[in-house]
């Protein structure tokens, strides 16, 4: 059995830190996978603000799971070496708020060249790693619409030809809007790389809803999750109820499509919690 940890893109709740940090407590969740602070997004910081960022959220008890970086979020065709660059200020701001671990993607692909494209792919992500392991980090890639690693045959491809050196984050809405089975097929091909969860669930045409209420088969994921994974296991919930401040920054390809059926961003991020406390298995542990 594992004990379910829930952290949040608290960025959704409210673009100002202090918010974040008061709705986070609010709605018990006591992580957070950084993206947005103020205005800026968590790779742009410098060292002295993330220790800023640290210290508040150290003082509320907050811990931070993951950065939630843009690395990897470019065209394949774009400047890698000033990527790489981020990447390393990138690595500085993980240490600084104590998280081992970054998410990252595996670039724009132009036209579904994904064949003509796969060796540079494959060269971008190993130098990214080669700076990762400088830092004793762990990269952790997520399934994104209109990258690469878009379907679960191509993400399964990049975790094998890196052999553990790799993360996976899976999230289930992702796969619906490529028109991929999040459960049981897509689950099945990546279970033994998962490393984390985004919980964000979405019905056949695309548009996100709160976790159960989709296709996502989120209650199943969990349940199978509770009983083939020991220990701490977490499931960070990214919201996309309601049009938030920095989303149009955050998608490169096509733009997802948001219910907004949710009067403040504080009443849809406490539907998320809700939602995704009713999903997890009652034999289960959370925190």
């Amino acid at each position: 059995m594992v004990k379910f940890r829930l952290s949040a893109f608290s960025d959704e709740y409210s673009a100002s830190l202090d918010e974040q940090i008061e709705g986070l407590i609010l709605n018990k969740v006591r992580m957070t996978e950084l993206r947005g602070i103020d205005g800026t997004n968590v790779s742009d910081l410098t060292p002295l603000q993330a220790a800023d960022v640290h210290r508040k959220l150290e003082a509320s008890g907050i811990s931070v799971s993951a950065i939630g970086s843009p690395i990897g979020k470019i065209k394949i065709t774009d400047n890698m070496d000033e990527h790489l660059d981020k990447l390393k200020n990138t690595c500085e701001i993980a240490g600084v708020v104590q998280t081992n671990r970054i998410r990252m993607f595996s670039f724009y692909i132009p036209d579904g060249k994904y064949d003509e494209y796969r060796n540079e792919v494959i060269d971008r992500i190993g130098r990214m790693l080669d700076v990762a392991d400088e830092y004793g980090l762990k990269l952790c890639h997520e399934n994104e619409k209109g990258i690469y690693g878009d379907t679960p045959e191509r993400c399964s491809e990049l975790l094998a030809e890196f052999d553990g050196r790799m993360g996976c984050v899976f999230d289930p809405a992702n796969f619906i809007q490529c028109g991929c089975q999040p459960f049981e097929y897509s689950y099945n091909l990546l279970k033994n790389y998962i490393t984390y969860m985004h919980i964000k669930d979405a019905v056949k045409n695309g548009t996100i809803v709160p976790a159960g209420r989709g296709v996502g088969c989120i209650p199943e994921l969990l349940t199978v999750i509770n009983l083939a994974h020991q220990g701490d296991f977490i499931l960070t919930l990214e919201p996309h109820l309601r049009v938030f401040a920095g989303l149009a920054q955050l998608e490169g390809g096509p733009r997802t499509a948001l219910g907004n059926a949710y009067a403040t961003s504080a009443e849809a991020f406490a539907a998320a919690v809700t939602n995704l406390r009713m999903c997890i298995p009652r034999t289960a542990q959370q925190a």
